[in-house]
């Protein structure tokens, strides 16, 4: 079965991918870390935006945003729309920890393409790139 064998193949990928998420400063659990991305990809989501992305009640969002809030990675504001709203942002310190952590990764994924022959290489690519198209339309199914 395909999907068997992609999920067998992909776990080296996702095993150097978190690899290097263990050795980031500070050491970030795999929702904190998914949380800080989206709110990079959605500067300014609100809570309750975040809470529906990561499968999450508010409160356990709060409470997850308090925790990154204390190590200096999210801010949170209140908006001048909305006194009772609060957007989320990262601060510069969450910016350039992203930004060292997917140079670390971009690193450790090259030096492991750099034995895959590179037409194999250009396959892996335009699979994944396939994959990430199929995901994005699910998801905009699921929400429509």
């Amino acid at each position: 079965m395909l999907a068997r064998q992609v999920s067998e193949a992909a776990e080296a990928l996702i095993v150097t991918w978190t690899a290097v998420a263990q050795d980031a400063v500070p050491r970030l659990s795999t929702l904190q870390l998914e949380a800080l991305l989206i709110v990079r990809r959605s500067p300014g989501i609100n809570l309750t935006g975040l809470a529906e992305r990561i499968s999450a009640t508010p409160p356990a969002a709060s409470r997850l945003c308090d925790r990154l809030e204390a190590a200096g990675l999210l801010d949170r504001r209140r908006t001048s729309a909305n006194r009772r709203a609060i957007e989320l942002r990262l601060t510069s310190h969450g910016l350039r920890m992203l930004d060292t952590l997917s140079e670390r990764r971009i690193d450790a994924i090259g030096r492991v393409l750099g034995d895959v022959p590179a037409d194999q290489g250009e396959a892996l690519l335009a699979g994944l790139r396939a994959f990430a198209e199929a995901v994005e339309t699910a998801n905009a199914a699921s929400e429509a």
